[in-house]
C-alpha cells in the first residue's frame, strides 16, 4: 500500500518528502505502533541517527523490563552472562 502526500500539503508543512517521513515514522514510533527497526528500515537512517532524532524531539527509546529481560535471555544463551 502506497500513501499519497499531494504536493500542497508536502509545500505547506515546509519539509522535504525525506524529513516528512521522518516525523511520520517517529510519530508511529513514539505511540508504540511500529518498532526502531521499521522506522530505520523505512527511512533508511542508522542507529545512530534514530537516536539523535529521538534525541531532538525529548523522545526515548521503547525499552521496557520484557526487552530487558529478553536481552538476558539472550546474552545467557550465548554464553556471555
Amino acid at each position: 500500500m502506497s500513501v499519497i502526500i499531494p504536493n500542497d500539503i508536502l509545500r505547506a508543512s515546509n519539509m522535504t518528502e525525506d524529513e516528512l517521513k521522518l516525523e511520520i515514522a517517529i510519530l508511529l514510533y513514539q505511540q508504540g505502533k511500529i518498532s526502531s527497526g521499521k522506522v530505520r528500515a523505512w527511512t533508511g537512517i542508522t542507529v545512530l541517527e534514530f537516536q539523535h532524532q529521538l534525541a531532538k524531539r525529548g523522545l526515548h527509546i521503547n525499552y521496557d523490563v520484557e526487552d530487558f529481560e529478553s536481552d538476558i535471555k539472550t546474552l545467557q544463551s550465548m554464553g556471555l552472562l
